[in-house]
């Protein structure tokens, strides 16, 4: 249950168009806005506000190309926006200078990313320690550390070996564990299981679930898979081409969608809710 009230990350009108000048460009001009679609210019993101408060999970789910891996990477600026803010606990990170951008990351975030990104030539210790390696922590903490790490995502007994010898779901383990060894205030995970097997990943989404029991970051999480975004979700979002069309808790998105394209999405889901609560007749 999330006590606090008070957001530490804020969205407000956030943007992101590929394939223009983005010093020239009126966003506030929706005629201009779509002549630049019509010419080949994408919006990503359009225009998206949102708050998550401390300690929750906050799941932004869409389809394939809906804008979600985009604002992800939006928030700590591996994709600059196009206009608008983005503040975590109180800083303007969209106004940091490249010094202050770089603390951000290393203090502040940690992003799991779909591939792993592990660095095949250093083993399974010194992948989780690298980032703290980075910002100066002595060998002796930074391998304890990791070592907790390690035995937090269940890897303990494989620090030496290298991501070759590993599955695709331990090398995501080793990826996890590389993001909470920072100690970051947000966790940033874009479709971190989407690439395991069906197996695999509902073991991974537990072992998440049960890490954040403990941990209790503040978590995004990006998903195309509602059924993963209704296990890990404490709210969710639904992106279409570039927007939240609807932001609330997985069970009222589920009785009570805000459109037909939700209505769509949720629509299995759904049937089996109301059935469940014996309300057949508001079944479409």
């Amino acid at each position: 249950m999330v006590k606090d009230n008070k957001p530490l990350l804020e969205v407000r009108n956030l943007w992101k168009v590929f394939g223009v000048n983005e010093e020239n460009i009126d966003l506030n001009d929706l005629a201009a806005l779509e002549q630049l679609e019509a010419n080949g210019a994408v919006v990503a993101v359009r225009n998206v506000s949102f708050r998550v408060k401390r300690g929750e999970v906050f799941v932004i789910m869409g389809l394939s190309g809906s804008g979600k891996s985009t604002l992800i990477r939006c928030l700590l600026r591996l994709i600059e926006p196009t206009s608008g803010q983005v503040i975590v606990d109180g800083e303007d990170v969209t106004a940091m200078d490249e010094k202050q951008l770089i603390q951000f990351r290393r203090n502040k975030v940690a992003m799991v990313f779909q591939h792993y990104g592990l660095l095949p030539h250093r083993n399974v210790l010194e992948n989780v320690a690298f980032g703290l390696k980075l910002r100066g922590v002595s060998r002796e903490e930074r391998e304890e550390r990791a070592l907790k790490a390690i035995e937090q995502v269940g890897l303990k007994g494989w620090e030496k070996y290298y991501p070759g010898s590993l599955s695709g779901g331990m090398q995501q383990r080793v990826g996890i564990a590389r993001a909470l060894v920072q100690d970051p205030d947000i966790l940033l995970m874009d479709e971190p299981f989407s690439s395991l097997d069906p197996l695999i990943r509902r073991e991974m989404q537990d072992e998440l679930l049960k890490l954040q029991e403990s941990v209790k970051k503040t978590i995004i999480f990006v998903t195309h898979d509602l059924n993963e975004a209704l296990r890990l979700g404490d709210r969710m979002a639904v992106m279409r081409e570039g927007v939240f069309v609807q932001v609330g808790k997985p069970q009222d998105i589920i009785i009570k969608p805000a459109d037909e394209y939700v209505r769509r999405f949720v629509q299995d889901e759904r049937r089996m809710a109301l059935v469940a609560a014996g309300n057949r007749k508001a079944l479409p």
